[in-house]
C-alpha cells in the first residue's frame, strides 16, 4: 500500500510540497448518478422542472465546482484547469441521472479531485433544484474512473461498479 503523503513525520496534516515535480499533461475522469422517481425524471427530460434546466444548471455548477476544489478540499494544490467536461443524461433503464465529469491540466499534481468536486457538486445541484418534487433521490456512486499523467501513470478502475456506473 501507497504511504499517505498529506501526513508530516508527526501525523499532522500538510499540502505536499511539488515544486520538484515535472509538469506533465494529467486527465482525470470521475463518475456518479442521481436515482431518482420515474415522474422525476420525466420533468427533467421534458424540461418542467420548476427551477429551470436541471442538465444544463447541473454541468455549469460542476465546471464552477472542478475551478475552486482548492478552496473546498482543504490539501489540495489550486490548479491551472486547461479543460473541464462536465456531461449530465438521463438513464430511463435505471431511473437515474448519470454525471460524468473529465478534466485536463498541465502541472505538478494530478486533478482526479477536481474531477470527483464536479461529479459530487452537480449531483448536489440536481437535489436542489428537485427536492420539491422527490425528496428521495439518492446519490450515490461518485467515483474516480480513470486517471493519467505524473509518476505513477495511467490507472483505470477495472471492476463491476465502473462498468455499472455509465
Amino acid at each position: 500500500m501507497a504511504e499517505l503523503t498529506h501526513l508530516d513525520e508527526r501525523g499532522q496534516a500538510r499540502m505536499v510540497d511539488v515544486a520538484e515535480k515535472p509538469e506533465t499533461h494529467r486527465v482525470a475522469v470521475a463518475r456518479g448518478r442521481v436515482s431518482l422517481r420515474p415522474e422525476t425524471l420525466q420533468l427533467v427530460r421534458e424540461g418542467r422542472a420548476a427551477k429551470g434546466d436541471v442538465l444544463a444548471v447541473a454541468r455549469v455548477a460542476g465546471i464552477m465546482a472542478a475551478k475552486r476544489t482548492a478552496e473546498l478540499i482543504p490539501l489540495c494544490h489550486p490548479l491551472p484547469l486547461t479543460k473541464v467536461e462536465v456531461d449530465v443524461r438521463t438513464n430511463e433503464q435505471d431511473t437515474c441521472l448519470e454525471i460524468e465529469a473529465r478534466v485536463e491540466t498541465v502541472s505538478r499534481t494530478g486533478v482526479e479531485m477536481e474531477a470527483l468536486t464536479a461529479v459530487a457538486v452537480a449531483a448536489l445541484t440536481v437535489y436542489d433544484m428537485l427536492k420539491a418534487v422527490d425528496r428521495g433521490m439518492t446519490i450515490d456512486r461518485i467515483q474516480l474512473i480513470e486517471k493519467a499523467g505524473g509518476r505513477s501513470g495511467t490507472w483505470r478502475r477495472e471492476d463491476d461498479e465502473a462498468r455499472h456506473a455509465r
